[in-house]
């Protein structure tokens, strides 16, 4: 689908003329052709519109004749719902800068775009296209910030639970926080190296321009401060899990060992007992009418001198 947008009265508007749009939106299902079609009557190269449509890709930037090409991987929540996925995914968006018109390409439905689309970014404007891909940098950051508290409050959450009690589902909802991190940080760290080199170049023209200068620098900063929340959480998570995986893996063997004693101690009583169960004329004390009560009497002080054996064995252990 694609959306032509034009802010009219400091409202932003849809158009269906083409030649009236000042910011151009490309958003799945798109229809046969619609992208060749569009690449030639507006001299983009096509690779520029696949590219942004592909959710592998990696953040970067390219230029061709008078056309501009940046690539930035945001977060969103992953639409998946089963228990080995991520909580979050990062989806890249294209932003192509050509003429007087600015393209914004996304895979799905991005709440970045959305916060423009429905005009809750302070200062935007199509037209300056600068601002508005600086705008863009500013609201991932943000994006990436706050999805870095949720996660980490969820964790947070999940912890206190397993204090309570060592499940497999909270140590799944911790690996699906852990996943999203993982996300975290290789988009954040390819969206940093994008930035410092768009700086180093000055591929926006900014350089001299105060304003623009400082707004880049402060995304810079807050990206480089996602990044470091992200490897702080991700050491953090796998800490954690670690953790609890040798908790769990000493709770086990105490209940084995538990087990184990209980085992020997029914087990012994019962071998003295089972002899008396043979049909056999020698057996110790077998005419006499008293052989059931001594039967019971001598396994009940072989259970207890059992039982005192292996506590004194525990106590020397500890």
């Amino acid at each position: 689908m694609i959306t032509y947008y034009i802010l009219q009265d400091n409202e932003l508007q849809t158009t269906d003329v083409a030649g009236q749009a000042q910011w151009i939106h490309l958003c799945p299902p798109l229809e046969p052709n619609e992208l060749e079609s569009l690449s030639k009557t507006q001299s983009i190269p096509l690779d520029f519109f696949v590219d942004s449509l592909d959710i592998d890709e990696r953040s970067r930037y390219d230029r061709e004749d008078e056309s501009k090409l940046i690539l930035l991987n945001t977060p969103v929540l992953n639409n998946e719902l089963r228990d080995n996925q991520a909580i979050y995914i990062t989806v890249p968006i294209g932003i192509i800068v050509q003429d007087e018109v600015i393209y914004t390409v996304s895979q799905n439905d991005n709440p970045i775009i959305d916060k423009f689309i429905n005009q809750k970014v302070r200062g935007f404007d199509p037209i300056d296209h600068t601002k508005f891909i600086l705008q863009i940098f500013q609201e991932s950051v943000l994006s990436y910030l706050d999805a870095l508290k949720k996660l980490n409050l969820k964790r947070n959450l999940i912890e206190q639970e397993l204090y309570n009690s060592s499940r497999s589902s909270e140590l799944k909802q911790l690996l699906r926080i852990e996943k999203s991190l993982v996300y975290f940080v290789n988009s954040l760290r390819a969206n940093d190296l994008l930035m410092m080199k768009m700086k180093r170049t000055d591929f926006l023209k900014i350089r001299g321009i105060e304003y623009y200068e400082d707004l880049f620098e402060d995304i810079i900063i807050d990206n480089g401060q996602s990044l470091e929340m992200s490897n702080v959480y991700t050491n953090i998570l796998s800490g954690t899990m670690e953790a609890y995986a040798s908790i769990i893996s000493n709770n086990m063997n105490v209940f084995i060992h538990r087990l184990t004693i209980i085992t020997i101690i029914l087990m012994v009583p019962t071998l003295v007992a089972s002899f008396y169960g043979m049909n056999l004329d020698h057996l110790p004390f077998s005419k006499s009418p008293l052989t059931f009560y001594f039967l019971i009497l001598f396994s009940v002080i072989l259970g207890m001198f059992l039982i005192w054996f292996f506590r004194r064995a525990q106590k020397n252990i500890k």
